[in-house]
């Protein structure tokens, strides 16, 4: 009698019935995305992204190759088509503090024509502030300005000159300043007739001189602030000249942009510093003296169209919808951002153009994915984010090399507010060690994603595997499997399951054991993957294995 205990040999395997598919190759499916038995992870996944509070962020944890990435970053790919595309940023001049560049954000789009906006001003502004100065009413305003300093400098040094002749002195006006010379009985003499007078008149002469000394001091100060009044006027005067032009392109621009106070603000400081270095855009073009030649970089008159340029750091003109951010590279710089610098006459040299931004900038707005062992293998990286999410701001830290013994001077940008859904995806080992010895991690990431490594053995979930193994074979260029060979299929996912009622969901696994077996349907010319080519790819498995 058997024993209502015992198992037949036949239920020590999990044999599955081909015609549970409808398709006689998996070419006639359609390729799928999502996931197989992981309806709880789903969930949780999807309940995790609509929560709209600082710290709910997410920690997906499962075993390697059932599908967490993919369906993580498909999933995300469907439903961000569907959010508001985030704002643009800038970064702009501070004309106040300059190692300080301000941070603009503009309605996605507007960033790239503000950029454009500006460059086009600075081409404008300089041809038509050539243009007006080049007019022969300016010419003849400035000999006007100039002719009025020649006259008033004449009539100090003629005072000058009657002065100093009350005690036997006669000035002379030259290019490097003021000379006196005695008058001896109505001649002007030099000074080897000097030295021959007698010592008691060079007595008289000498004390003499030093009032007369005292008058061309006097006289020197009060040229030079006739100059300095003559300069100002000039400038004054250019500035009301070039006031006209500037306003034009300035009000143009202002126009567009009036609700950004940043912007005006920038675009009111841009226009005061064109009006301060209009001389500037007069002698850009003109060949350079020898003077000026030998001057070094720092000593060099910089062209302030430099600081009038707008650098575009997030662009998001062409974006649809929210951004989803996910690489491979790891690094402080490419993950938070840079700040470049340039070789100059030797110097090291940077501005707030040279601020490029990484994946975090990027991702702002939207979701960025990291995997958790190559984030943590980068402990300035993990504490960056951690920082980043807990003030909820981005800014560019300039991460010095450690090897370098130049010392360089580095801007301060404004921060970016940071609006985004972190992703941290990861086995159970690390999601323990990380809530045991990180109080940053509980309060950051609340959200936890489980996904399983099997699922139940059901018609939906086998046709899925299904339609899953037709997309790996069309990326792959790989021969579609048939009912029988999907069948098998089926019962090595059981084995690895450890079940008879559960196939795996580790498709890495799945995977491979097609990939091979297409190979060896390649070998013996078979453009469809059969039954006994999974059995051939198992088996020789084992024999590569075998001690």
């Amino acid at each position: 009698m058997k024993n209502k205990n015992e198992l037949n040999y036949k239920d020590l395997k999990m044999t599955c019935n081909p015609d549970i598919f409808h398709f006689d190759t998996t070419e006639e499916l359609e390729p799928i995305q999502e996931g197989i038995g992981q309806d709880r992870g789903i969930k949780a996944l999807e309940f995790g992204l609509q929560v709209d509070v600082k710290g709910y962020n997410l920690y997906i944890e499962g075993p390697s190759g059932v599908g967490k990435t993919m369906y993580t970053k498909n999933y995300l790919d469907s439903i961000s088509s569907k959010k508001k595309v985030p704002n643009d940023w800038c970064y702009i001049y501070n004309f106040q503090n300059p190692n300080e560049p301000i941070a603009v954000s503009l309605p996605a789009g507007q960033g790239k024509e503000f950029k454009e906006s500006m460059e086009g001003f600075i081409k404008e502004v300089k041809k038509d502030i050539k243009k007006t100065f080049n007019a022969d009413d300016f010419e003849k305003e400035k000999a006007l300005i100039k002719k009025e300093f020649e006259e008033k400098r004449e009539v100090v040094l003629t005072k000058l000159n009657e002065d100093s002749q009350k005690h036997g002195f006669q000035v002379k006006s030259a290019q490097n300043g003021i000379y006196m010379m005695p008058v001896v009985e109505g001649k002007v003499i030099q000074e080897e007739e000097f030295d021959k007078l007698d010592e008691e008149i060079k007595k008289q002469y000498e004390e003499k001189s030093v009032i007369v000394q005292q008058q061309i001091m006097d006289a020197i100060s009060v040229i030079k602030q006739i100059e300095r009044q003559s300069d100002k006027k000039v400038s004054e005067w250019q500035s009301n000249v070039a006031l006209l032009t500037v306003n034009a392109h300035i009000n143009y621009i202002k126009s567009k942009y009036k609700r950004n106070k940043k912007i005006t603000q920038f675009l009111n400081d841009v226009k005061q510093d064109v009006l301060k270095n209009v001389s500037y855009f007069l002698e850009e073009d003109k060949a350079p003296n020898p003077q000026q030649m030998q001057q070094g970089p720092a000593q060099r008159k910089q062209d302030p169209c430099l600081n009038y340029r707008v650098n575009l750091f997030i662009d998001n003109s062409d974006r649809e919808g929210c951004p989803v951010v996910m690489d491979s590279n790891y690094s402080f710089q490419n993950l938070f951002g840079k700040l470049e610098y340039e070789n100059y006459y030797g110097a090291l040299k940077t501005d707030h153009t040279m601020l490029k931004s990484g994946l975090m900038q990027q991702a702002n707005g939207g979701y960025i994915i990291f995997q958790a062992k190559d984030l943590l293998s980068n402990a300035a990286c993990y504490e960056a984010l951690k920082k980043a999410l807990r003030i909820k701001e981005l800014g560019i830290e300039n991460v010095a090399d450690q090897r370098s013994s130049v010392t360089l001077i580095s801007l301060k940008p404004e921060p970016i507010p940071l609006n985004l859904k972190v992703i941290l995806i990861g086995n159970s080992n690390i999601y323990q060690t990380l809530l045991a010895m990180d109080s940053d991690f509980r309060k950051l990431f609340k959200i936890k994603v489980e996904f399983e490594e099997s699922a139940e053995i059901t018609n939906e979930n086998v046709n899925k595997l299904a339609q899953i193994i037709h997309g790996f074979c069309e990326h792959e260029g790989l021969p579609q499997l048939d009912r029988d060979a999907m069948a098998r299929l089926v019962e090595y996912a059981s084995k690895l399951a450890g079940s008879h009622s559960k196939i795996s969901t580790r498709f890495d696994d799945l995977i491979q054991v097609v990939g091979e077996a297409a190979t060896w349907a390649k070998i013996s010319r078979s453009k469809i993957v059969t039954r006994k080519f999974i059995d051939k790819a198992l088996s020789e498995r084992i024999e590569r294995v075998k001690k």
